[in-house]
Formats: C-alpha cells, sequence, structure tokens
C-alpha cells in the first residue's frame, strides 16, 4: 500500500492516515533526528517496551515513562536498585513487564558505559546506511536491515540488552537515521 491521503489533504505513510495520536507522531517526530543520550536511550527504551505491543499504546504512556524514568537521564536510571523495579512493576501508568524494566536499568548502565567509546548517539548513527532505500509503499519497507542487525550485535557486545535487529531498525526509523518515509508521502525528504 504506498501513501493516503488524509482529511487534510496530505499523503502520508499509511499506518498514518487518519487523525489521532500516530498521526500527530508521524507528521511531528517519526523519521527526524534526535540529538543527546537522553533522546537516544528513551528511544531505545520505548522501543523496547513497545516489542509485543502497539507503538500508540506506548505513545499514549510517554509522558508517565519520562517521569518514572527520570527524564531518561542515563546516571539515574543506572542507579535503580531492586526496590525500584518493584516500584515501576506498580506503576499503572506504563507498561508493567519485569524484563522490559530490567533491560532499561541495564540499558542506562550500558549508556554510561558507552560514553567512554563516544556516547550512544555516536554509536548508533556509525551504524547508518550509505544508501538507504526510498520505499514507494509498504511491502517495500524493511523490518530489518544489514545495519539494524550490526547494530543490534554491538550494542550487544556493550551490555545492551532487548535490542533485536528489528527493534534496532524501528529505532533507526523513528530517530531518522535514515528518512523511513514512502515515497510520496509529504514527509519524505523532511
Amino acid at each position: 500500500m504506498g501513501p493516503v491521503t488524509g482529511d487534510d489533504g496530505l499523503a502520508r505513510c499509511p499506518w498514518a492516515g487518519g487523525p489521532g495520536v500516530m498521526r500527530d507522531y508521524h507528521d511531528t517526530e517519526w523519521g527526524t533526528r534526535v540529538h543527546g543520550e537522553a533522546a537516544y536511550l528513551e528511544r531505545l527504551t520505548l522501543e523496547a517496551f513497545q516489542s509485543g505491543l502497539s507503538w500508540s499504546t506506548i505513545l499514549l504512556k510517554r509522558d508517565a515513562f519520562r517521569e518514572v524514568f527520570a527524564g531518561f537521564d542515563a546516571d539515574v536510571i543506572a542507579g535503580f536498585d531492586g526496590v525500584d523495579q518493584a516500584r515501576l512493576m506498580l506503576e499503572p501508568r506504563i507498561v508493567r513487564n519485569r524484563l522490559k524494566i530490567a533491560a532499561a536499568v541495564t540499558n542506562a548502565r550500558a549508556t554510561v558505559g558507552l560514553r567512554e567509546s563516544g556516547g550512544l548517539e555516536e554509536f548508533v548513527l556509525s551504524f547508518a546506511p550509505a544508501d538507504p532505500p526510498a520505499p514507494t509503499d509498504t511491502d517495500e519497507m524493511a523490518t530489518t536491515s544489514p545495519e539494524s542487525r550490526a547494530l543490534a550485535k554491538g550494542l550487544k557486545k556493550h551490555g545492551f540488552a532487548f535490542v533485536g535487529p528489528t527493534t534496532m531498525h524501528a529505532l533507526m526509523e523513528a530517530i531518522g537515521v535514515f528518512d523511513p518515509h514512502l515515497v510520496g508521502c509529504h514527509r519524505r525528504g523532511a
């Protein structure tokens, strides 16, 4: 399926055709480069929490995630202990999954450790594809790539968890490592 035209007359990737949180995310954030360690850690954490769920669920809980994970300050999260993780398991405003909460703490600690090698942002961007595809319809959109597989492998070597190739491909799309929008979408090339 190619781009769809919304009620506002703009062509978009089909998953963002109707009004609401998904369209807002598509139009203002998805595929847009982010900067800074906290922005990268937030997106990596949210992608992990999204695994097995809809992205709209995560977007609707995003403010709560930001609050309980201290604005995705890696130093603060890295200090979370078992008591903090138990507290998060009782927090109804986020996705309560013990493994994903533990992974968020693990990944914050790994992010702190990665600073010695240039940091999380630099590391992720080093896996940017040289010649990214320009899909014209959803059948051409990949869910993994050689770059996302390499990024997943590299992050795992640095101690990260919940960073499989599909999740890392979604991260790379979300943070604008390459332009994920379909040809014909009003956000393509923006």
